[in-house]
């Protein structure tokens, strides 16, 4: 049997008695109640935390809110909407600015302006003046050290220290974490095509408040609207005109000049241009010259194209007529001599359609007595001559008119003398010549069509050869109605037949006498003094101009001119007026020693014409030259209706020096009576005496 072995190594358990007091059994129940309060505060924290990651999860998760203005930056802009087709260009602005931007017809910007910053700084804020100037002229770098720390160090709550900082400068600055420096957002007006257009769009001051252009003009609602405000400008058109008048005026040496186009339907004008100009963003550093608006701030004697509205007024008040003919000889009043040039060789008597193309001074000088100086006064007023031209320009000017309206003033303003006006008056009276007869109102706001643009079928119908009609956009009439949100169905035009805009206005000239002025202009290209005008295709109508400049203490100057042609085209459907003005041009070698509007302005009328009217879709037609050019021939020499006694020979009731004979007849019959009555008393006398 097997015997176990007996593990001698253990030892025997040992049983020992634990006393448990009463003390330990309270210690024991104390933890318990404490691990059990423990328990139920971080039971209670587990809940809050849940709590906490639910409303979290909710709020930027499930259900994000957008967040408020206040609680992002100023300098945040909207992020812009998808669109491929660019139907909003013209609707987006910039939330954190307040002033509108502007744009050309076609959503080209021209003003806008962008988030800037201002950094100022509380002095008494600052530890070490010197210090935070060194660190701010480390992003700063156009900083005045000196002057800076000078302000730092001054006994005050408020100083600025650079305005108009970039956002990417103020956030530099912000990331340096220095105590006593504030930022407040602003906004820095710009102008991205610098030169394009400088007088026009003007500039705001410090406190981004319109001071010039169409910045003050528009300044309530720039301010008030932050929707883009669209002018009726093309800078397309601007920037040919401003090439095409650069390289004129620095070819004949002028001292400055301006160029217009406009639409003659709807009085949008499409480009204007005055030189010299300046960079729009560097306003404060232009010279006066620089600032100066020529064509509508600057007034000139419009020379010969005044001419136009001489026959325009003979025609319309029924005094002539085309068949008839007036004296070129020339003309004496006083010490004063009325004449043409002496290289002109005119016959003593001239049809209308003569002294238009040929552009003889006596003979319009004629025409104004004709009608008279009571009527001639008053045609100039109605055709709005005798106050500033309405445009959305503070800078438009009045212009000088006469005071006394006697038979020199009659002769001399019968072919642009004697009266100082703005280029644009002149362009608008054109207009009215040509559009059917109504004055309508010059503008810079663009206008809406409601009826669809013509096809090309209805426009070479016309003989002009149009891929699609240009916009007609909508004016503003006064500067209140400019002010103030435009009606919806005042802002659109309605077009005719022909697909153009039905000119509105005050009707000036008849249909009838308007046609036949188209014609009058067309033959002033075709065989008269506006022959450099001339573009194949887009046949061009017009008148030049040439006045003596006037000098600085009066009188005029010789050998200075003011060299202009106001022209339109096309001529059989009357769309656009082009005028072009070269002050003091220089003779040159091409010009063979003049400096008429023929030699100068004419041709630049010309080369802008073929430039712009592709941008404006309108195209030449050369197929349709010939039949064009016949529908609108008019002969030098009209026909005299039979049974009508014309003007001229023997006829001419405007002949000063026939009136002068009447007043001579006049007095010396007024001698003889008093003389005869003299001879009476004194026989009576003598009968009396011999009584």
């Amino acid at each position: 049997m097997a015997v176990q072995p007996h593990d001698y190594d253990t030892p025997p358990p040992v049983t020992r008695t634990v006393r448990v007091t009463g003390e330990d059994l309270r210690a024991r129940a104390h933890r318990d109640q404490m691990h059990v309060r423990l328990l139920g505060v971080a039971g209670g924290f587990c809940l809050l935390f849940t709590v906490v990651a639910l409303k979290l999860s909710v709020a930027t998760v499930l259900h994000p809110m957008a967040p408020e203005k206040r609680q992002i930056a100023s300098q945040v802009p909207e992020i812009p909407k998808i669109d491929p087709k660019g139907s909003l260009a013209g609707d987006f602005s910039l939330p954190q600015v307040h002033r509108a931007s502007i744009m050309d017809r076609n959503g080209q910007t021209l003003a806008l302006s962008l988030p800037v910053a201002q950094v100022y700084a509380n002095p008494q804020e600052l530890i070490d003046p010197q210090d935070v100037t060194k660190k701010l002229k480390t992003v700063l770098k156009d900083l005045n050290e000196e002057d800076t720390t000078r302000k730092l160090s001054l006994p005050k709550q408020f100083v600025y220290i650079a305005r108009n900082i970039t956002p990417q400068q103020e956030l530099a600055i912000n990331s340096m974490g220095i105590p006593g420096i504030y930022f407040e957002p602003g906004e820095r007006r710009h102008y991205p095509l610098g030169h394009m257009a400088a007088q026009i769009m003007g500039t705001v001051d410090i406190d981004d408040h319109g001071v010039a252009g169409v910045e003050r003009y528009f300044d309530k609602r720039l301010m008030s609207d932050h929707r883009p405000l669209r002018l009726s400008l093309d800078v397309r058109v601007q920037s040919v005109v401003r090439d095409e008048l650069a390289n004129a005026m620095t070819t004949f040496q002028a001292i400055g000049a301006c160029a217009i186009v406009m639409d003659v339907r709807t009085g949008e004008v499409i480009a204007m241009v005055s030189l010299p100009d300046y960079d729009a963003n560097e306003f404060s550093h232009a010279t006066n010259d620089a600032r100066f608006n020529r064509a509508v701030t600057g007034l000139y004697e419009p020379g010969s194209t005044f001419k136009l509205q001489t026959a325009a007024m003979g025609l319309e008040t029924g005094t002539i007529h085309i068949w008839d003919r007036f004296s070129s000889i020339p003309i004496h009043i006083g010490r004063f001599t009325i004449s043409d040039m002496k290289s002109d060789h005119f016959a003593p008597w001239m049809s209308l359609p003569e002294v238009m193309a040929f552009s003889s001074n006596p003979a319009a000088a004629h025409i104004a007595l004709d009608v008279g100086g009571t009527r001639q006064a008053q045609w100039f007023r109605d055709m709005g001559f005798f106050a500033p031209v309405p445009i959305e320009l503070p800078e438009a000017a009045r212009p000088l008119v006469p005071h006394q309206w006697g038979i020199s003033t009659t002769m001399t303003v019968g072919f642009g003398h004697g009266m100082a006006e703005p280029p644009l008056a002149i362009v608008r009276g054109t207009a009215a010549t040509v559009n059917g007869g109504i004055l309508v109102t010059p503008t810079l706001l663009e206008k809406e069509e409601n009826t669809p643009a013509p096809t090309q079928d209805a426009a070479l119908a016309q003989g002009v050869q149009t891929a699609a009609q240009a916009q007609a956009q909508a004016q503003a009439q006064t500067q209140t109605q400019a002010e103030s949100e435009p009606d919806t169905d005042a802002s659109k035009l309605t077009l005719g037949t022909d697909g153009l805009a039905i000119p509105q206005g005050r009707r000036v000239i008849s249909e009838k006498n308007s046609a036949l002025l188209r014609r009058l202009l067309r033959l002033d290209v075709t065989g008269g003094t506006g022959r450099t005008a001339e573009s194949p295709g887009y046949f061009v109508g017009g008148k030049t101009g040439t006045a003596e400049k006037i000098g600085p203490h009066g009188g005029y100057l010789k050998h200075v001119n003011i060299s202009a042609f106001t022209g339109i085209f096309p001529m059989n459907a009357p769309r656009y007026a082009v005028y072009v003005m070269l002050d003091s041009p220089k003779p040159t070698p091409q010009t063979h020693g003049w400096t008429t509007a023929g030699w100068n302005a004419a041709p630049t009328v010309s080369k802008i014409v073929s430039r712009i009217g592709p941008m404006l879709q309108i195209f030449p037609d050369t197929a349709h030259a010939e039949q064009i050019d016949a529908s609108m021939a008019l002969p030098m020499h009209p026909a005299v209706p039979r049974g009508v006694r014309p003007l001229g020979p023997g006829n001419d009731p405007g002949d000063p020096r026939k009136a002068e004979a009447e007043r001579q007849a006049a007095k010396a019959a007024e001698r003889k009576a008093l003389a005869d009555k003299k001879a009476a008393l004194k026989k009576q006398a003598q009968e009396v005496m011999d009584e």
